[in-house]
């Protein structure tokens, strides 16, 4: 039986635009574990997100083996030094003091994987841009985001990491590409200002205008 779209007042769309600017990249976790159930009502909403094809190429690992975190977290380490190395003078003292990762603290963390072998979907719309394949991962990652701050819990995206080196600590197949890390939990602090703005390294920019043609 088709039922009626639902409709949204004013009231909710201001309520989104403020869930927009909200969603910050949490660094700085409580240690305090997340209710029961949580994690697992958010990835079901997660799994809502548009694919491409319908192929939902999203593969969630929530990892908990100290082992598995530790590796992560060298990998971490090695690649932020890496980093490091390339900046000079006033710019590498300025990363030295960020901290992008909550990798010690954050209670929840998992490993978010692209199928590349899934066979659902049949291949539909991939054939020229493979990529979308990628891009379907990251957009269920924004809704997850979403999700997860409306419930008050902050994410955390790491990207400066060995995907291969995490991918085999954490066992997973090799067809599996690893497009994030991300720790979970609630923030020490919250703010609408990204962390990198209010620390001085990047000002951002003012919402982009489409070209018209």
């Amino acid at each position: 039986m088709a039922t009626s779209p639902p409709r949204f007042d004013e009231a909710f769309a201001a309520q989104f635009a403020e869930l927009l600017a909200w969603r910050r990249d949490v660094r700085r976790f409580r240690r305090d574990a997340l209710p029961e159930g949580l994690v697992e009502r958010l990835l079901a909403q997660a799994e809502l997100s548009p694919s491409v094809g319908h192929s939902q190429p999203w593969r969630w690992v929530r990892v908990s083996d100290p082992a598995e975190r530790e590796a992560a977290q060298k990998s971490f380490q090695r690649c932020n030094a890496d980093a490091l190395a390339d900046f000079e003078g006033e710019r590498a003292r300025l990363y030295a003091t960020l901290k992008l990762e909550g990798m010690r603290e954050a209670p929840e963390q998992i490993a978010v994987f692209c199928d590349h072998g899934t066979a659902q979907g049949h291949g539909l719309g991939r054939k020229t841009m493979p990529e979308m394949l990628d891009y379907s991962v990251v957009a269920a990652i924004a809704q997850f985001w979403l999700a997860a701050r409306v419930q008050g819990v902050g994410v955390g995206w790491v990207s400066i990491l060995e995907p291969e080196v995490v991918r085999e600590a954490l066992g997973a197949p090799p067809e599996w590409k690893l497009i994030a890390w991300l720790c979970v939990g609630w923030p020490e602090a919250q703010s609408e200002v990204p962390e990198l703005v209010r620390a001085g390294w990047e000002p951002g920019r003012l919402p982009a205008r489409p070209q018209t043609r």
